[in-house]
């Protein structure tokens, strides 16, 4: 007799049913005060290798750590590995206001959440409640050189950075028109670290808002993670212009940034300066770098 093997095929949706969890899905960008009659929009990120169903996320309202309410994006559509969708009540503002360069990434819904333009909470969740990121903002985050931060979008810098890292956010870049949305932010700068080092990630720096070099990054990394530090920016007379840390507890690794602004938020001028850096562990030992940078303006 002979026998029929049949070999049954099962073909497996490309997209991913958030099976994962936190980080799947990372908010990239927010516009939280828009200039008078405008709206308020979010940009998320996939962070994943898989297309991910629009309709299995939401916006969430926090009270607390609570979720109040859940605000749906669309029935239909995917987010692309690695891409970006943005989410608004009022797509036609943010078209005309801000480069769109992807359209069908523009998303807008009847509702979301009231996003305070001071401080408050953006989070993105499942249909099932499963909080997937969390950002709990700040208008002091923005750059103190901007005279006014109304119609300024807030760019995550970095998808490998924690979301509620403050050094991990900026504003938007002056070129790019203050927001970003559907693409690449302005101020993207993925980290790199030495083993037990400090390091700067270019010797020379322009906070002018043009997106390149805006800021000044010094990222580091230890074997150890009980360790305070001191990191002082002094000014080629040796005066003290700023201080990025004063005894302040630092993990095993991270990423701290100057903005070219003194203590006072006044612009510091052209020029070389110090960064000089103080480690001490709980023995009282310490350890202490100099790096010299250049800041430089148009």
């Amino acid at each position: 007799m002979r026998r029929l093997l049949i070999l049954i095929v099962l073909i497996m949706p490309l997209h991913h049913a958030l099976s994962q969890g936190r980080g799947d899905v990372l908010i990239s960008e927010i516009l939280f005060n828009p200039v008078p009659g405008g709206s308020d929009y979010v940009e998320l990120y996939n962070a994943t290798s898989n297309e991910i169903s629009i309709n299995k996320l939401r916006l969430a309202r926090m009270d607390g750590s609570t979720i109040t309410k859940l605000f749906a994006i669309a029935d239909s559509g995917f987010i692309s590995p690695h891409d970006y969708i943005v989410v608004t009540t009022d797509a036609a503002f943010v078209s005309g206001n801000y480069t769109v360069r992807h359209p069908a990434k523009l998303y807008e819904v009847k509702s979301m959440p009231s996003y305070n333009d001071a401080s408050g909470c953006v989070v993105v969740c499942t249909t099932d409640s499963l909080i997937l990121d969390r950002f709990d903002y700040d208008e002091k985050m923005h750059s103190r050189l901007l005279r006014d931060r109304e119609g300024v979008a807030l760019e995550r810098r970095s998808f490998q950075a924690a979301t509620q890292d403050a050094s991990n956010w900026y504003s938007a870049a002056t070129t790019a028109g203050y927001g970003t949305p559907t693409y690449a932010n302005s101020q993207s700068h993925e980290l790199l670290f030495l083993e037990g080092d400090f390091m700067v990630a270019t010797p020379l720096f322009s906070p002018d808002g043009d997106g390149y070099n805006d800021l000044l990054d010094i990222t580091y990394s230890f074997d150890q993670c009980d360790y305070s530090a001191n990191v002082t920016i002094f000014d080629p007379a040796g005066h003290k212009v700023r201080h990025l840390l004063r005894g302040a507890l630092i993990g095993c690794s991270g990423n701290l940034t100057w903005d070219g602004a003194d203590d006072d938020g006044i612009r510091s001028p052209r020029g070389k300066y110090v960064v000089f850096i103080e480690v001490f562990n709980t023995s009282g030992e310490h350890q202490s770098w100099r790096r010299t940078v250049s800041l430089v303006r148009k």
